[in-house]
């Protein structure tokens, strides 16, 4: 089956109902699903008359919008592979990910078109199109709106390839994520039974893959007016305008774009009465953030999905199954609990192996490398949802390996479950330390230092044989009790505190702590 199918039924029986409202020209706009339909036939019509053929590769660099929905949708129904990366990752970058997977054609904004001055892959594109304004050599998006719609969404299997992304291997290779029409569709299923969304329901959305699973549900997206880039340094002020006009029952976002909107409301005592939900992943959410939004939308049940580019979702909790105790234990150094596994995937904890290959294990040697509860080890998972690869197997030897035949993702992170089942993290297994006062996972002791008042992010690295725990506060005129800090830590064997005026973090979320960077940073400032 073809994803476009479970979209283009949603717009059968809901032809009326709004599917996207976003900002165009600072203006609020509202898209059907019979709009989003319509609009995407026409596109097809479009690309098929300029030659794509199904099984080609189209490069796309748009922001979250209903144009790059309508390109998605396009390229789905006509059997095409929609290719994303990180256009900010530089031109070595780029050059590298479209020799992976050519594409045929380039969907692009005006302001993206210009990366084709100093990137050769992007020239060589054979098509290439321009959303909003004209582009010298590029063919008008808006072309489209004049052609007649095409009706045909072709046929595919469980194996044709549907979306690419990339990211960045531990050897600097591109890993490229193919997924295909059954994956993405089994993904879906799993995000509906995770996530629970109803037709006629509004949710104010920040994460892209997670807008295909709205429309799927027949679910209304509010898309954030502002850069999405960047959800940690992303405005307020319009997003709250939109969340009190159009009154979204759910939130789904990053935690930095939701502790942005958190500082801002309760700066200004601010409430949110409309929000029902409140899901966020893609980084790690502290007790500290969701009590903030236990101030802003009391009402609202507040779910952490814990989850993977190569499997989303793994875990889930609300804060209602979060108790006191569970708090309690992550400030003693515990970890971060994430809740129990989804019932779609499987989940082990096995021995700390971290970058060293496994190639495959039979059930019993496999039995034998699963850990018990309570004891820390390496997170892997399997299931219909879990990448069982990657492209031409780069990246495969660092985090993948087979139980009988059957595909085991290494997330990379570490944790264990406990007694009742429940997974708790303790961090990147990269960014452990082994030292002479024995194994430290950096992120438990993160976890309680978060808590500390003024303190934004920190971060503890081994450096120079040293454990050196580096904060950020929340603002230069934030205080804090360094000594008293230090000696709270005593049983973590921390050598010494400096702070920093900003970590650095990932660009995606503005979540994650780049280790590497931090490193560097201190070599400098030594």
């Amino acid at each position: 089956m073809n994803i476009a199918t479970i979209l283009h039924d949603r717009t059968a029986t809901h032809p009326q109902l709004p599917a996207i409202i976003d900002t165009d020209c600072h203006h609020s706009r509202i898209i059907t699903f019979a709009d989003l339909e319509l609009a995407a036939s026409r596109v097809c019509t479009l690309l098929r008359r300029c030659g794509l053929q199904p099984g080609d590769a189209v490069l796309v660099f748009y922001p979250m919008s209903a144009e790059l929905y309508t390109a998605l949708l396009a390229l789905f129904r006509l059997g095409l592979v929609a290719i994303f990366l990180d256009p900010g990752a530089g031109r070595k970058h780029i050059n590298q990910c479209c020799k992976l997977y050519p594409p045929k054609a380039l969907i692009a904004s005006h302001k993206a078109h210009l990366l084709r001055l100093v990137s050769p892959a992007l020239r060589r594109i054979p098509l290439k199109f321009a959303i909003a304004f004209p582009v010298p050599g590029a063919i008008s998006w808006h072309s489209a709106r004049h052609l007649p719609p095409d009706p045909e969404i072709v046929r595919c299997s469980h194996d044709t390839p549907a979306l690419l992304t990339f990211t960045s291997g531990s050897t600097g290779q591109p890993k490229a994520a193919l997924r295909t029409h059954g994956f993405l569709l089994s993904q879906n299923r799993v995000l509906a039974q995770c996530l629970q969304p109803k037709p006629g329901e509004v949710e104010l959305v920040t994460l892209p893959i997670f807008v295909l699973a709205n429309l799927a549900a027949g679910m209304t997206s509010v898309i954030p007016k502002g850069d999405l880039r960047f959800p940690g340094a992303i405005a307020p002020s319009p997003i709250i305008a939109q969340i009190q006009t159009h009154k979204p029952s759910r939130i789904l976002a990053s935690p930095a774009f939701l502790e942005r909107l958190a500082e801002y409301c309760l700066k200004r005592r601010l409430t949110l009465p409309s929000i029902e939900k409140i899901f966020s992943g893609g980084a790690t959410v502290m007790p500290l953030a969701i009590a903030k939004w236990q101030q802003i939308a009391p009402q609202a049940e507040f779910t952490v999905v814990y989850g993977s580019t190569e499997a989303e979702p793994i875990a889930r909790i609300c804060d209602r199954d979060i108790k006191s105790e569970d708090i309690t234990a992550t400030l003693n150094g515990r970890g971060l609990l994430v809740g129990k596994p989804v019932s779609a995937i499987q989940l082990k904890i096995i021995r700390q192996q971290w970058g060293k290959p496994i190639i495959s294990y039979t059930e019993s040697e496999f039995a034998n490398a699963c850990l018990p509860p309570e004891t820390v080890g390496e997170i892997v998972v399997s299931g219909n949802h879990v990448l069982p690869g990657y492209l031409y197997g780069y990246g495969n030897e660092e985090t993948k390996f087979n139980v009988e035949g059957i595909p085991w993702h290494r997330t990379g992170d570490g944790g264990y479950l406990d007694l009742q089942g429940r997974l708790w993290l303790l961090g990147r297994c990269s960014a452990y330390i082994e030292d002479e006062y024995g194994i430290l996972y950096p992120f438990a002791v993160e976890a309680v230092v978060q808590h500390y008042p003024n303190i934004r992010r920190c971060a503890i690295v081994s450096y120079r044989g040293r454990r050196i725990l580096v904060v950020e506060l929340n603002n230069p005129k934030s205080k804090i009790n360094l000594t008293s800090l230090h000696q709270s830590l005593a049983n973590t064997q921390i050598h010494a505190i400096k702070v920093c005026k900003k970590l650095p973090v990932d660009k995606r979320h503005n979540s994650k702590i780049d280790y590497p960077a931090l490193l560097k940073l201190l070599q400098i400032s030594r």
